[in-house]
């Protein structure tokens, strides 16, 4: 037998599907790179809210120890003068 009596295969199909695997690798690469530019974007996101959050952390610490140290400082001024968590509210 002779090989030259075998139909030749077409490489229409395979031309084909090389176009189409191209296409689809590149909006896979393209997903890809945008996906990681978005991780960065989300990245500096929570790193900026993490300062910021830290940040009001200690601001709240802060203003917590001043309103103690403003209690106390009223309390030693005048611990005969009613308190006001200790008045009837006008109603009654």
């Amino acid at each position: 037998m002779k090989d030259d009596t075998q139909p030749a295969k077409s490489t229409t199909s395979i031309t084909t599907s090389g176009t189409s695997l191209e296409a689809r690798l590149e909006a896979l690469e393209s997903r890809l790179a945008f996906q990681e530019d978005w991780l960065e974007t989300l990245d500096k996101l929570v790193r900026e809210q993490s300062g910021e959050t830290q940040r009001l952390g200690r601001l709240n610490e802060l203003l917590q120890q001043r309103l103690r140290e403003q209690r106390q400082a009223i309390d030693d001024m005048g611990a005969d003068l009613p308190r006001p968590e200790d008045e009837l509210p006008p109603h009654y």
